[in-house]
């Protein structure tokens, strides 16, 4: 099963525990502290659009997409009910054909859904092709070097990340955290932010 299908069907079940109601502190503290100044933004993988809700209020000209219908449905009305403008859509990134030419792009939990070494690259590829020249990615990607835990996320580790973005992006920084989301014990991530080559 693709990794579209198995988010879709996760919805339906409503069994997302990835879903959190407050912007993920990571993408804040990126935002905040490189600076990235308001641009022309798509998100990846956006589920109920918290964090593209938060880069629109921030003044950023938001695009936003996720393979769930429920998961676009849920953030319009979020969008709608904090009086702010996001351009969600259905979307199958990786499938799809997508147009566009953004200056930063975010994935939470995206990059690390494909368990083949091919795929990661394609989707880095495709993500470079969208950027602009100088333009940058963040991703929030499970981390292998977590302790084993029953349930969560596919975990990689820091090679799989520079396997699939060399040589399309310069690495600007490569850190260890966790996932701001409602969990009691989120899971240990890599916050990883490249600039286009």
């Amino acid at each position: 099963m693709n990794p579209r299908d198995r988010f879709v069907d996760r919805y339906k079940e409503g069994t997302t525990p990835w879903v959190h109601e407050n912007p993920d502190f990571n993408l804040i503290e990126i935002v905040e502290n490189w600076p990235i100044h308001p641009c022309k933004v798509l998100e990846l993988g956006c589920g109920t659009g918290v964090e593209a809700i938060w880069l629109s209020k921030q003044g950023f000209e938001v695009t936003a997409i996720d393979g769930s219908s429920i998961a676009i449905d849920i953030a319009k009305k979020a969008a709608s009910s904090a009086d702010t403008s996001c351009n969600f859509m259905v979307s199958d990134f990786i499938t799809d054909n997508f147009e566009g030419e953004y200056d930063f792009i975010f994935d939470r939990g995206f990059f690390h859904s494909f368990d083949d070494e091919e795929e990661r690259s394609f989707y880095a590829s495709k993500v470079a092709s969208l950027l602009s020249p100088r333009g940058m990615w963040l991703t929030l990607v499970a981390n292998s070097d977590s302790p084993p835990r029953d349930s969560g996320p596919p975990t990689r580790s820091a090679r799989n990340i520079i396997d699939a973005i060399e040589p399309r992006f310069k690495l600007l920084t490569l850190t260890v955290s966790y996932f701001g989301n409602n969990q009691d014990n989120p899971p240990k991530i890599w916050v990883c932010l490249m600039r286009n080559r």
